[in-house]
């Protein structure tokens, strides 16, 4: 079927140029009458302004298969691989995205388990502080308890020694005092005394 010509518009001038040269096709192409030039800017602007002429003829029809032939032969070559990577893509992504939310929650976890043994960490370090001070106060006081005992005891030993010497010279003392009364009267006197 042929394409569809409009009565109203000449026929588009053919931009083929002959085999002859590069000058041969600048005539051609400065052949181009105005008059169509301007039919074609014309209906551009009014199809801008008010519809488009589209004619669906055997070329479009072509072209639709065209596209679906390309689009089968090129699907196994380009497109699905296309659709692995990016999926693969997506896929470590994902997942790297997945490990870093299982991380996180791990190192959160860990984090609260870390915090939770230093407080349990602290709270039996304060009770073995306070066990020990409690120790430490209590042999302190056995050590002062010790010290005071034998410190009485020394006193008292001291005391009883004082009092044994003591009541020794005053035994003495007496004897010699009674030994020294009588040389002192008997020099007096002169002759001896006798007790």
């Amino acid at each position: 079927m042929p394409p569809l010509i409009d009565a109203r518009r000449p026929p588009a001038p053919s931009f083929e140029a002959p085999r002859a040269g590069f000058p041969q096709a600048i005539m051609v192409l400065s052949s181009v009458q105005t008059g169509a030039l301007a039919d074609l800017l014309r209906d551009s602007g009014a199809s801008a302004s008010g519809g488009v002429v589209v004619d669906l003829d055997l070329t479009f029809v072509g072209q639709i298969v065209l596209f679906f032939l390309l689009f089968l032969a090129l699907k196994p070559i380009l497109f699905d691989p296309m659709v692995k990577l990016f999926e693969e893509r997506e896929r470590r992504i994902g997942g790297a995205k997945d490990d870093a939310r299982k991380l996180y929650a791990d190192a959160d976890e860990k984090m609260a388990r870390y915090e939770e043994e230093v407080l349990v960490v602290k709270r039996q370090a304060g009770e073995e502080r306070d066990r020990i001070r409690q120790e430490g106060l209590r042999k302190e006081q056995q050590i002062l308890a010790q010290v005071r005992k034998d410190t009485n005891d020394m006193v008292d030993q001291g005391r009883e020694r004082i009092a044994k010497e003591r009541e020794a010279l005053r035994t003495e003392l007496r004897v010699t005092s009674q030994q020294l009364a009588r040389d002192i009267a008997s020099r007096v006197i002169g002759r001896e005394v006798q007790s």
